[in-house]
């Protein structure tokens, strides 16, 4: 829940020295605040995503879940992609990312 921390704070102290950090900082950071809002919203949701798995006899639940498994893969796995790219020197830009910070 707050996997923004760590790239806000690299991003804050070291944006100004190498914009490469700054780059895939701010991108990490965009990504992470973009997830908080969808766990937020998921959270606000949960009650109406209930009854309507209860409406649909179980078919929204299993759709609700594995919409849930396949994002919880993607916020695993994403980051890994964007660790190895900056490792090999390239940028990466997340998909699916809300750009709070531009």
């Amino acid at each position: 829940m707050f996997g923004f921390v760590g790239p806000l704070l690299v991003w804050l102290f070291k944006r100004d020295e190498h914009a490469f950090t700054a780059h895939h900082t701010k991108e990490a950071l965009n990504f992470q605040l973009t997830v908080l809002l969808v766990l937020v919203l998921s959270v606000v949701l949960a009650i109406p995503i209930v009854l309507l798995g209860v409406l649909t006899l179980g078919i929204g639940l299993i759709l609700f879940g594995a919409l849930a498994v396949v994002a919880l893969v993607a916020w695993i796995v994403l980051p890994i992609i964007g660790a190895v790219k900056a490792s090999n020197g390239e940028g990466y830009r997340y998909p699916l990312t809300i750009r709070f910070i531009t």
